[in-house]
């Protein structure tokens, strides 16, 4: 029997490869190990359960020793009279997340800067808390008011992380949008999240090529923008203004004070049929963002963050907090990870935690791009957004004279992740050795019986968990149909599939549903296949995500041609890839077509994809 990673599921029972062993030293010196102290526990195990048994401890303590501060003080961690599936945290406090951002001392590197081609630069955390107050101030003088949606389709740059700031500082909602969206997908994405503007560049730059953004955005006829532009010659709307008429000259002395509940970040979750779901984060999910990076990958003050990502993704939002909450830098390289460049940039940053998805792995190690690079200055790796490879990640371990990679999973709605690793405990690679603190799960099967193989369901609540979604119904989505927990917890849906091996370790197995994850990017089966419908000659189309070696997914398409159609396969295989390119993410790539008579379907008449993943897998 095989599962959806290849592996014959007897392999659970095989002794495990530990890949990396902590030293005393290095545990002493954890995050984790104040945490074991201040909670009365001798071993990682106990310390784990305390964090669920007593989680309002748990996120006291986190948020005390993250330093985050409040105008009115903390009086409850979390209020349950509305039942566990809609907490409300930190129910009576004051406050704007941005105010924690700058603690570290004023002349301390916040950002470390280098555009693809040019020289590293570094911003100290009193320009960025400048920059931060003048974008808060131009979004004042620009007539937006506390609580406007305002997106962002833009690079991950020093002036990107000072905009997202400055318009949580603002009291307004930063609007994510990944700058490869094509403009239907932006269109869509602004419309969802009511945006009454926009940030934006006129290009992005990579060397000598230029990709064009404002062009895009005014395609899909987004409301007024703020554009960003080296030379100014930008054809702009009646109603658009260049960012450097927008950013007033005093920043804002102040921030905003919300309510704990109030929306800093709308982002979207691709579910299995229509519209992207709209996740709203709030005030209180940067904490989850931080405690993850303070106690899992281990971030002290002083530390550099690396971690190639963008502001449309949650990971891009989730990298300004864990640095800059944690007192660290973030460290931005503008321009394409998969080069020697970028891997110099690591070791001349001075980064201490390098995070990235397991198919840049691969594109370093086929390049030879780390060859003669001294990683020695990184004390751990992070992965995400894709299943790893362990053979990848044993490779990557070795770049740093063995360090290891802390996984991590979770998503949008966790605002961080609920399994991932501990550097307090052995590592094997490609598997995480932990659920998240605060946070705890069970697997099922299709029965609903606690398994060693199914799928995770979420026992709540957590700190960082969504309670509302702007355009479905909450409970519905997570909640409606669940069976109960073990000792009757109430369980929330997620949608990964999980496989536990020896020892307390577990291996991702995809997703569960009809979701999956291209280069990191979350997508659904039903996005990819009604674009594909637009190809003449196609009747219906099936996408599934392949992982092989339980390594990053690969896109495979079973197709199904109408019965008239004589056109050749591999002219329709190129229109089918070009859909995806102009219409949904030219990130996608098609890794193989499979033409089919027919697509197996159930009772209900709905498309088996796990059926179909399963087949594929048998037949390679």
């Amino acid at each position: 029997m095989r599962n959806g990673s290849g592996e014959t599921l007897s392999m659970k029972n095989q002794a495990l490869q530990m890949d990396w062993t902590p030293t005393p030293e290095e545990i002493s010196q954890s995050n984790v190990a104040w945490l074991m102290q201040q909670a009365g526990v001798e071993t990682y195990a106990d310390l784990h359960a305390w964090s669920v048994n007593n989680f309002e401890t748990y996120w006291a303590t986190a948020i005390e020793r993250l330093g985050i501060h409040f105008s009115k003080p903390l009086t409850r961690i979390v209020d349950l009279s509305q039942g566990k599936t809609q907490p409300v945290w930190l129910p009576d406090v004051h406050m704007n997340i941005v105010e924690s951002c700058f603690s570290a001392p004023p002349e301390s590197t916040a950002i470390v800067f280098q555009a693809q081609g040019g020289e590293m630069e570094s911003v100290t955390v009193a320009e960025l808390k400048t920059l931060t107050g003048r974008v808060a101030a131009g979004i004042q003088q620009q007539g937006f008011q506390p609580g406007d949606a305002i997106a962002m389709l833009m690079p991950m740059t020093v002036e990107c992380v000072a905009i997202y700031l400055g318009i949580i500082q603002a009291g307004c909602v930063a609007v994510s949008l990944a700058d490869s969206f094509q403009p239907k997908e932006i269109r869509t994405r602004l419309h969802l999240s009511n945006a009454a503007g926009i940030f934006t560049q006129d290009v992005i730059r990579r060397g000598p090529k230029t990709h064009p953004l404002f062009s895009g955005v005014v395609e899909a006829d987004a409301p007024r923008a703020i554009v960003i532009s080296a030379d100014g010659n930008v054809d702009l709307r009646e109603g658009d203004v260049l960012w450097t008429d927008f950013l007033a000259r005093e920043p804002f002395t102040s921030s905003v004070q919300c309510s704990s509940t109030d929306p800093v970040n709308i982002l979207f979750s691709s579910g299995t049929t229509g519209d992207p779901k709209v996740i709203p984060w709030t005030q209180t999910t940067p904490i989850k963002c931080a405690a993850d990076a303070h106690f899992h990958q281990d971030v002290h003050p002083g530390d550099v963050l690396v971690w190639p990502t963008n502001i449309g993704w949650m990971m891009g939002p989730w990298l300004i907090f864990a640095s800059l909450l944690n007192r660290a830098a973030i460290g931005l390289y503008d321009g394409a990870p998969t080069g020697e460049e970028f891997c110099r940039f690591v070791q001349n940053s001075g980064a201490t935690l390098l995070g990235l998805v397991p198919s840049l792995v691969k594109a370093w190690k086929n390049a030879g791009a780390t060859k003669g690079l001294d990683w020695s200055q990184l004390r751990a790796f992070s992965s995400t957004g894709e299943c790893s490879n362990a053979g990848d990640m044993r490779w990557l371990m070795a770049q740093a004279g063995n360090k290891p990679v802390i996984e991590y999973c979770g998503g949008t709605e966790i605002g961080g992740a609920y399994i991932t690793g501990t550097p307090v405990l052995p590592a094997s690679a490609g598997t995480f050795n932990t659920p998240a603190l605060g946070l705890d799960f069970v697997i099922l099967n299709e029965q609903h019986e606690i398994s060693p193989v199914g799928e995770i369901y979420l026992m709540t609540p957590s700190l960082g968990l969504s309670t509302t979604l702007l355009n479905k119904d909450h409970f519905k989505e997570y909640f409606a149909g669940t069976p109960p927990g073990p000792n009757g917890e109430i369980l929330r849906k997620h949608g990964d599939q999980m496989q536990a091996l020896p020892n307390g370790f577990w291996r991702a197995q995809g997703r569960a549903d009809d979701t999956m994850n291209l280069g990191g990017i979350k997508v659904s089966s039903a996005e990819i296949e009604r674009l594909l419908l637009q190809v003449p000659g196609i009747k219906e189309t099936a996408a599934v995500a392949h992982a092989p070696e339980g390594g990053p997914s690969l896109l495979v398409v079973f197709t199904v041609r109408k019965a008239d159609d004589n056109s050749a396969a591999e002219e329709m295989e190129k229109a089918m890839q070009q859909v995806i390119k102009t219409q949904l993410n030219p990130l996608f790539k098609i890794h193989d077509v499979v033409w089919v008579p027919e697509l197996p379907r159930t009772a209900s008449n709905k498309v088996m994809h796990r059926k179909l993943r399963d087949q594929y897998q048998a037949n390679i």
